[in-house]
């Protein structure tokens, strides 16, 4: 069976009001783009965090190995992200307007499949190893509080990490997914079709 059809010519022949396959490769294109935006906004923030990170350690000299141990950890978390963040630079970078739609439907599964390995394993590796590190990493300081005050600073810490493990994780996966699988769906519908024809 010939999975390299050629999707545009058949939809152009169509007369029927189907969905418009410019339109929905305008669609794939912001998909793309605004992806291929993200990932270098998160490679800059991110690399400039580390490097900060890795300024303060270098400034402050810390004195106990927890601090240390605290600053790797989140320095860690972060490349890692970013390493396998990046491998999905080259995915999106490979879609092109030249593609066939099984072309353009395979590049949306390798996407999904690669965002949910990011969406799942990466960012609890990520939150995991980001939580231990700053908590490490504040001992030091909290120690020479008061008890008051290192609680409170504790409380806060706890608290933007689970607002961004309960609430903006999932907000924001939810609505990667469903920018995905509108794009999937209609290029499934297309395929689809034509398979009818």
């Amino acid at each position: 069976m010939d999975t390299n059809i050629d999707f545009k010519n058949i939809w152009k022949q169509q007369t029927s009001n189907k969905p418009n396959m410019e339109e929905l490769l305008g669609r794939l294109k912001k998909f793309k783009n605004e992806n291929l935006r993200k990932l270098i906004i998160t490679n800059l923030l991110l690399t400039a965090t580390s490097l900060c990170i890795g300024f303060i350690w270098y400034y402050y000299q810390p004195q106990m190995i927890t601090t240390k141990l605290g600053i790797i950890l989140a320095i860690l978390a972060m490349v890692i992200f970013l390493v396998v963040y990046n491998r999905l630079f080259m995915t999106f970078y490979t879609i092109d307007n030249t593609q066939s739609n099984s072309g353009y439907l395979q590049s949306l599964y390798t996407v999904k499949s690669k965002q949910k390995l990011m969406q799942t394993t990466m960012l609890n590796v990520y939150f995991i190893l980001l939580f231990t590190g700053i908590c490490l990493y504040m001992y030091e300081y909290a120690s020479v509080m008061k008890l008051s005050s290192a609680v409170i600073a504790y409380g806060l810490t706890f608290a933007w990490i689970a607002f961004s493990w309960f609430y903006i994780r999932p907000k924001t996966i939810k609505k990667q997914q469903e920018k995905l699988h509108g794009l999937i769906s209609k290029f499934e519908e297309i395929n689809n079709q034509c398979k009818e024809l």
